[in-house]
């Protein structure tokens, strides 16, 4: 797979900027809509979970930012994800190429947009007074985990997309409720912890307390945690390699 992938790397690379470019292809905002979008979510939760929350959390915005911005990469890369194979039916169809390029293109166009975005998170520490550390050189290493971990989801939810068709919807709400289920809007040192373990289950909650531990709290992640979401990030993609290989075989048939 990787010898193929590298052969046609140039179509990688090609389909990378086709859907970086052609996302916000036709509106007046283009690329700021990279912006705008987190930024208008977060003004909306900033603006009504203080109330129902009663969150006494410093810098609450800055706080939200941190969470919005990694979860809106994380549901975007799912939602687009899951339908690429289908998107392109026609060109799958038509034309051989290593199939895995799709879903590998949507999430690497998808980091590069979360990277551009992350300006907003360095906005808001600066004009907020948290300010910056040196803890941020840890980012990478957050990213690569989030990177795997979503790729090796959208290897297995594309391929059977293809054979059922009501899969997209299912994942889409499934991935909704998760939403609650993920430290965004509150700390997980709210909770007891005969409750909290019950949430750190969740990938996700690691990610996004790793990234507050680096921005907003300035310390390092919490490596052992991090560290098992990153095994378990190989597993799903090592088992998503293997359901995508096994069902793309099918693929020009369904389609």
């Amino acid at each position: 797979m990787l010898k193929e992938l590298y052969q046609y790397r140039q179509l990688l690379k090609s389909n990378v900027r086709k859907e970086i470019r052609g996302k916000y292809k036709g509106s007046f905002l283009g690329v700021l809509w990279s912006f705008v979008n987190p930024l208008l979510m977060t003004l909306v939760y900033a603006i009504v979970f203080p109330f129902i929350l009663r969150s006494s959390q410093p810098h609450y915005v800055t706080f939200i930012v941190i969470g919005v911005l990694p979860w809106t990469f994380f549901t975007t890369t799912i939602s687009q994800g899951t339908s690429t194979i289908l998107v392109n039916g026609g060109i799958i169809k038509k034309v051989y190429f290593p199939r895995e390029i799709l879903p590998i293109s949507i999430v690497t166009s998808g980091v590069i947009n979360f990277l551009i975005s992350c300006v907003i998170i360095l906005l808001f520490l600066l004009f907020s007074g948290i300010g910056f550390s040196f803890n941020i050189l840890y980012l990478p290493l957050i990213v690569i985990t989030q990177y795997i971990l979503q790729l090796g989801i959208i290897l297995i939810t594309s391929a059977i997309n293809v054979y059922i068709r009501d899969a997209e919807y299912i994942i889409n709400f499934f991935v909704s409720m998760l939403f609650y289920a993920t430290p965004i809007l509150y700390s997980i040192e709210m909770f007891p912890k005969n409750i909290a373990w019950i949430l750190k289950l969740n990938p996700m909650a690691t990610i996004v307390e790793s990234y507050r531990n680096i921005f907003y709290y300035q310390q390092a992640p919490n490596f052992l945690m991090l560290g098992i979401v990153f095994l378990f990030s190989l597993l799903i993609f090592g088992i998503g390699v293997l359901v995508f290989k096994k069902l793309e075989k099918g693929f020009a048939e369904e389609l």
